[in-house]
């Protein structure tokens, strides 16, 4: 079967676990915008058709299976901001959203399944690390979509507020459009300062402090 599956979570529904979240997280690698999360536990009975990694689909695909998992499953987005990011590093951000998408949820699940090869520090549920887990679980993968589309929304209102660099279309990541903003217009506060494209820019301009 090409895409994601099911058959990780029935594994754990036959050894007991009866409410599992797929977690995942988008916006590791953007110079500007927070960090997101997205928990999504799924009803086995009711799972949308189409499920896939967030990357691997339109917008106009990732809205309409967002709408269907809203009818049918329970969703929790949380965010790291971007003074978090600078001051405990990305990594350790990305989890701490997706802790806190986990805490959201109104009912601890029984299991997690992480998407990648870490399973963040400060979860007490047991949980299992996916590597590239949104093409393998639908859990993850509906996580995926809701964390990709609730980011973008930020990014876009973000644009509105900073016109010039792009992120309406570039959500943040290091196109070269953002790239040369940076360079001419100059860092806002939504930009991450600890990533070096950025701090290069601060450092270079001795009327901010980097």
């Amino acid at each position: 079967m090409d895409g994601p599956d099911f058959s990780l979570e029935q594994s754990l529904i036959a050894q007991g676990a009866r409410r599992i979240a797929g977690v995942d997280e988008v916006g590791r690698g953007p110079l500007a915008g927070p960090v997101t999360a997205a928990a999504v536990v799924l009803d086995p009975s009711a799972i949308p058709d189409g499920l896939n990694d967030s990357k691997k689909l339109t917008e106009k695909k990732r809205i309409a299976l967002l709408e269907a998992l809203q009818d049918c499953a329970e969703i929790s987005v949380a965010h790291a901001s971007v003074e978090e990011i600078d001051e405990i590093n990305i990594l350790r951000a990305s989890h701490l959203a997706m802790e806190r998408a986990v805490a959201g949820l109104s009912v601890p699940p029984d299991h997690l399944l992480i998407d990648g090869n870490l399973i963040p520090r400060g979860l007490t549920i047991p949980a299992q690390a996916v590597v590239k887990g949104d093409g393998r679980s639908v859990s993850i993968a509906a996580a995926s979509i809701a964390a990709k589309i609730a980011r973008d929304m930020i990014m876009r209102d973000l644009a509105q507020q900073f016109p010039g660099y792009g992120w309406e279309s570039n959500a943040g990541y290091p196109s070269k459009s953002h790239i040369s903003a940076l360079q001419n217009i100059g860092v806002t506060p939504h930009h991450r300062r600890s990533f070096k494209p950025v701090h290069n820019i601060l450092c270079k301009d001795k009327s901010v402090t980097p």
